[in-house]
């Protein structure tokens, strides 16, 4: 959806103080209006570059009290930050960007941010209206680029549209689907006299998030969940969104049925629960992969069938009757047909389902599911987790990633990039609450971790913040660094450097006869990808985060593991990064490979688990 603001008449949205008395009308600018705008919406962090296009609005922003503004090195890392900061404290993120490069230069994080279904406000300068559609310098259509990966983007040519557009845009952001929402404002928008008061009238016709489910569909679910013998509860990131986890445990422990959590819901269940059976999807645990294609009822909260899920779609839960709700309509049977579809807001799902179970309990439907239980409980016995140590004494990532969750203080954030590392920060770290893990989920963004954990760190200072990286993912987005090291930002990272680029490595291992085509990052094409694995050493990541104001270790023997981490959690003043040389043959396990069914999933290589032939029945 876009947007032409027009300076139509609308409802008044709720003042940042909740109070209902308006604001003095203000003569001001538009990039005063701007500024005060975001004030009032509850804005307190943004994240951006200035340049031409977006320059009239850095002026007052030098003179606010109550925004504050992180100089980042890059617009990609603006974005992220962005979705760092949303993803770690439930508020909108906010970046900021000029014209043409700059805005551009957003679209990968817009794009993660849609994906990930995180509330963000990006807002970018645009040449002046009369100049738009000329090609005139550092033009760009941001508007029609962002449309597919936006929630809904506005173009601002009148000075007097923007209060009322930043109140929209924040209110669409947050509310129903979360999602990221652009704001492009013409320079001469910016640099026109209006005036301001607040609130601002606003009408958003046909923008009408549904969150209170209908009783009969939950009524239908609650009979399913008690006739069902194999049933499943499918966690999606969607549960975390409505900040729905206290229901969901309570959900849980009534039905007593088993919890699986995806990559983008971990934390939504504690992990340490009895009830929770992992993580599913392609380097899923064994029993939530398998537990999903065995059962016979699979409730969906929040989720959406993801391929990465699914594996093969239609080999996935062949038994299984699918309850799905979702807050999003466009969502339920997209890829899997519901026998319940359930539209709103998982919190009022969960909350409505667990009195609909209650109730069927009351009339003695109770579900018996003790064969179930002695299925899923043989197979997390029998194919748990784990890896081995390397033969020839390195480091194993794995246990690095260990190591750094257990030794981290309670309640600590972790970022992960993408790749191997981040596979085995979601299986390697435990995960009781919710908002400590933060990763890029759908669209799989490498460099995404760096600025994340920076976004998170400035919303959540108290916290500690740990960012898990590839060597690779690093080497896209480590400036911010300097980012953090100037604006007293001090993360953590950890690089698990392996010398490569290692999950598209794990796959030429396993599907290309090991021909390491560009994947090699220690060695330069001479070396024909043959060169002994020694970790990237160019650059060199400890003299490079030393030349970004960082401290920095390397650390290479498994008996320093333990002092180098504790070392970091013990700096607080300065952001500490630690390059951990790790051995570059560990792979993830388990793994369902792209286009096969979840029933050929590989406990470990050459290892497929043996299920037996009664769990059919």
């Amino acid at each position: 959806m876009t947007e032409q603001a027009t300076g139509a008449h609308h409802p008044q949205p709720r003042p940042r103080s909740g109070g209902q008395q308006p604001t003095p009308v203000e003569h001001v600018t538009g990039a005063q209006s701007l500024i005060r705008s975001l004030e009032e919406v509850g804005a307190d962090t943004v994240f951006g570059i200035p340049g031409g296009a977006i320059l009239p609005a850095y002026d007052p922003l030098m003179d606010s009290t109550r925004v504050r503004h992180v100089l980042v090195r890059h617009e990609q890392g603006a974005g992220h930050a962005a979705t760092g900061y949303a993803q770690a404290t439930g508020r909108v993120g906010v970046c900021m960007a000029t014209s043409g490069p700059g805005a551009t230069n957003l679209v990968t994080p817009i794009a993660d941010a849609h994906m990930d279904s995180v509330p963000l406000v990006a807002i970018t300068g645009q040449v002046a209206s009369k100049a738009i559609g000329t090609d005139a310098f550092q033009e760009a259509d941001i508007v029609g680029i962002t449309m597919p990966i936006t929630k809904h983007n506005f173009l601002v040519t009148k000075a007097e549209d923007i209060p009322r557009v930043i109140a929209q845009a924040f209110h669409i952001a947050s509310t129903g689907r979360p999602g990221p929402v652009l704001v492009d404002i013409a320079k001469d928008a910016l640099q026109a006299q209006t005036t301001f008061s607040w609130p601002p009238v606003m009408d958003l016709p046909g923008y009408r998030p549904v969150t209170k489910p209908h009783a009969k569909q939950i009524r239908e679910a609650a009979k399913l969940i008690t006739a069902a013998k194999r049933p499943v509860l499918y966690v999606g990131g969607g549960v975390l969104k409505a900040k729905a986890t206290a229901e969901l445990k309570v959900l849980a422990e009534l039905t007593g049925a088993p919890v699986t959590t995806t990559l983008m819901a971990l934390g939504a269940f504690p992990d340490s629960h009895p009830l929770h059976v992992g993580m599913p999807g392609m380097h899923g645990a064994v029993t939530a992969v398998t537990a999903l294609q065995k059962a016979d009822l699979i409730v969906a909260l929040g989720a959406r069938f993801d391929d990465r899920v699914t594996g093969k779609l239609d080999s996935f839960a062949p038994y299984a009757k699918i309850v799905h709700a979702d807050i999003d309509p466009a969502e339920i049977g997209k890829n899997r047909a519901a026998d319940v579809p359930i539209v709103g807001d998982a919190r009022e799902v969960i909350a409505d389902l667990i009195q609909a179970v209650q109730k069927e309990h009351s009339e003695g439907h109770q579900g018996d599911y003790t064969a179930w239980w002695n299925d899923l409980n043989r197979w997390r016995e029998t194919y748990p987790l784990g890896y081995d140590q390397p033969d020839d004494g390195s480091l194993s990532p794995q246990q690095v990633i260990e190591r750094i969750g257990q030794l981290a203080p309670e309640g600590t954030i972790f970022a992960a990039g993408v790749g191997q590392h981040q596979m085995w920060a979601a299986h390697f770290i435990t995960y009781e609450k919710p908002a400590t893990w933060l990763n890029s989920g759908g669209a799989g963004t490498m460099g995404y971790a760096v600025p994340a954990a920076m976004g998170a760190k400035a919303g959540a200072p108290d916290k500690t913040v740990w960012a898990i990286d590839g060597d690779g993912c690093f080497q896209m987005t480590n400036q911010e660094l300097t980012t953090c090291a100037l604006n007293g930002i001090p993360i953590k990272v950890a690089i698990i450097n392996n010398g490569a680029l290692g999950m598209v490595r794990q796959w030429q291992t396993l599907f290309y006869n090991q021909r390491y085509s560009n994947t090699v990052l220690h060695s330069g094409p001479e070396h024909d990808g043959k060169a002994p694995g020694q970790g990237t050493r160019i650059p060199d990541f400890v003299k490079l985060s030393e030349a970004m104001g960082c401290y920095a270790i390397r650390c290479e023997d498994p008996a320093d593991l333990d002092k180098v981490i504790e070392e970091a959690n013990s700096i607080n003043d300065r952001p500490v990064v630690i390059d951990f040389i790790v051995h570059e043959d560990a792979m993830v396990w388990p793994m369902v490979a792209a286009g096969t069914s979840n029933d050929e999933i590989m406990a470990a290589r050459d290892v497929r688990p043996d299920f037996g032939d009664n769990e059919d029945d």
